[in-house]
């Protein structure tokens, strides 16, 4: 039998991806029952898939969660860091499983929904997509071969002009897996950006550079400079449905787990 699949974001780049790979069947045994975005969004009581130039899915977009999230199996959510946090407790209520691809999310968010993890099943992850994991995965070896070499690391990353948040939640992730690497904590080592008189740089720090611009859909590079060589590794996204079969395939496995907070190294077997 098919899960029963709500998108929390719906109006948005990500959640109309999720949408149209659910309608066009590039994914099977998800039944999307609802989607569903804030009061003012572009489109809201209209069909989903007649918004994406599909047929007809007997499905309107709607801002009200209430009414459907109690019937769903799993909720993919790619809405804002203040939904996915507000929404936290009634999910939890819901007994459903619960992907998150929201970015932004602060200490305190992210403290909400790892409280709810210990009821239902969540995952949580800055990207979906196979080839942004396995940069994580092989940065973080790259970081632990590095470290004490006397590398600086530096984490570029370019998205369109339309994204709220910088860095990236991707960034945000890579930037982990190094700094795991280097055995520092990420918040002692960040640096966004660079103005002014800042002195050399540190020992140890990483540095963040976010662009904006046009229609990019998401390039990161993560480069570690030495005295005289410098490697770079690095990822482009093409097609946003990249992320969008990810957290599809993150919701199929969800829903069979046990309570717990998951990342996409799990669904992946990384």
């Amino acid at each position: 039998m098919a899960k029963k699949v709500i998108i929390l974001g719906a109006a948005g780049r990500m959640g109309q991806s999720l949408i149209k790979c659910i309608l066009e069947k590039k994914v099977s045994d998800l039944e999307i029952i609802g989607a569903v975005d804030l009061w003012d969004a572009e489109n809201l009581n209209n069909d989903i898939g007649v918004t994406l130039g599909l047929n007809e899915a007997g499905v309107l977009l709607s801002s009200d969660l209430n009414a459907i999230g109690e019937e769903s199996d799993v909720i993919i959510d790619f809405s804002s860091h203040v939904c996915t946090s507000g929404n936290a407790e009634r999910i939890k209520k819901w007994n459903t499983s619960w992907v998150i691809g929201t970015t932004g999310l602060n200490k305190e968010q992210l403290s909400l929904v790892k409280d709810v993890s210990e009821s239902i099943p969540v995952l949580i992850s800055g990207n979906m997509s196979l080839g942004i994991n396995i940069l994580s995965k092989i940065s973080e070896e790259v970081a632990k071969i590095l470290k004490d070499k006397n590398y600086d690391i530096e984490i570029i990353e370019k998205h369109h002009n339309k994204k709220i948040d910088a860095p990236s939640g991707t960034a945000l992730m890579l930037g982990k897996s190094v700094a795991d690497g280097y055995n520092v904590a990420l918040d002692d080592a960040k640096i966004e950006g660079r103005s002014g008189l800042v002195g050399k740089r540190k020992p140890h720090e990483i540095g963040f550079h976010s662009i904006r611009g046009g229609n990019i859909i998401g390039e990161h590079k993560i480069i570690f400079a030495g005295s005289s060589e410098t490697i770079e590794i690095s990822h482009t996204a093409t097609d946003r449905s990249l992320f969008a079969m990810g957290a599809l395939e993150a919701a199929q496995w969800l829903v069979d787990q046990k309570p717990g907070l998951y990342s996409m190294n799990d669904v992946l077997s990384l």
